[in-house]
């Protein structure tokens, strides 16, 4: 079965966001990763290092309140409020991640092209034609 889920991006406070969110819901965090956990091609600079590159905090039986720091150092732009958060799919399988991608990133701009990514996922993102960013994720079996 196909979910989605809430996507918030920040400019460098995700992890003091995060912290703030397991303490309202509980929980734990199922992932916390930071740009320096990331294989680079060239160095990342100390301060894009502590950065969070992925977050996720169950906070209820399907529900999946997920977030990132914004990064500029990889062409990304700044997180500003009302563009900073997009909706996560995440089919349960790879033609249903490659059908949704291609149908609903028609007439948008692809950010991230729908590919296997060093964490595993197959993952890509785009804003559609309506301006509503998207994220999709199929975890490869």
């Amino acid at each position: 079965m196909t979910t989605t889920n809430i996507y918030l991006t920040f400019n460098g406070n995700c992890e003091e966001a995060f912290l703030f969110y397991k303490s309202v819901f509980g929980g734990e965090f199922n992932y916390l990763g930071h740009y320096s956990d990331m294989p680079s091609k060239e160095p990342l600079p100390e301060e894009m290092g502590k950065k969070v590159m992925h977050v996720g905090l169950p906070i209820g039986g399907d529900t999946m309140l997920m977030g990132d720091d914004a990064s500029t150092f990889f062409g990304g732009t700044t997180a500003i409020a009302g563009n900073n958060i997009s909706i996560m799919v995440s089919p349960d399988n790879e033609n249903e991640a490659r059908r949704i991608f291609e149908a609903l990133s028609v007439g948008g701009t692809i950010q991230q092209d729908l590919q296997v990514m060093f964490w595993g996922d197959l993952f890509g993102a785009f804003t559609d034609k309506f301006g509503i960013p998207w994220k999709i994720a199929y975890t490869m079996k």
